[in-house]
C-alpha cells in the first residue's frame, strides 16, 4: 500500500530542508505528530532512531535508512507482519520554490492490511505535515526576506 502527498512552497529548498530535517520540531507546526525525539540524537543520520507518537496510533520506532543531506531522507518502522518506509525529498522548483514529496509504503502480510484500512489517516496526516511545513517554511522565509 502506498500513499504520498506533494506540496509546493514558496521558498528556498535550503530553508525547507532546515525545517523539514528538524524532525525533532514537527510537533510544532504539525498537529499530525504529537511528540518526536530522537533516541540517538536529534540529527538525521543512517541508523538513528526516532520514537514517533502521532494521534490515535501507539508510539513507533522509526530507524533512518538513507539521508542525502539537503536532498531527502528515508526512515523504516518494523512490525510484526509489517514494514512501513517513508521517503522525503526536498526538491528544488522554479522561481525558489520547492517541491516536498512524502511517500509512505506499507508491506508485509499484516502491513499490508493496515495500510488499507489506515489509509484515510494516512493520508490526511500527510496533508496535515505537507501543510504544515508549507506554512512555517513560508512564515520563515518572510520573517527572513525573500532570499531566505
Amino acid at each position: 500500500m502506498l500513499s504520498s502527498s506533494r506540496v509546493l512552497i514558496e521558498a528556498p529548498a535550503g530553508l525547507v530542508w532546515d525545517v523539514f530535517s528538524d524532525v525533532e520540531h514537527w510537533p510544532d507546526w504539525t498537529a499530525s505528530v504529537t511528540r518526536l525525539r530522537g533516541l540517538d540524537g536529534a540529527q538525521l543520520a543512517v541508523g538513528r532512531r526516532f520514537e514517533i507518537k502521532q494521534p490515535r496510533m501507539p508510539r513507533l520506532v522509526w530507524t533512518v535508512t538513507e539521508v542525502e543531506p539537503g536532498v531527502s531522507w528515508t526512515w523504516i518502522q518494523r512490525s510484526p507482519g509489517g514494514l512501513t518506509s517513508a521517503r522525503h525529498d526536498v526538491i528544488a522548483a522554479a522561481d525558489g520554490a520547492t517541491l516536498v514529496r512524502q511517500e509512505l509504503a506499507q508491506r508485509g502480510i499484516v502491513g499490508s492490511v493496515v495500510g488499507v484500512l489506515m489509509r484515510p489517516m494516512t493520508r490526511r496526516y500527510l496533508a496535515m505535515e505537507a501543510q504544515g511545513l508549507k506554512a512555517r517554511s513560508e512564515g520563515l522565509r518572510k520573517l527572513r526576506g525573500s532570499n531566505a
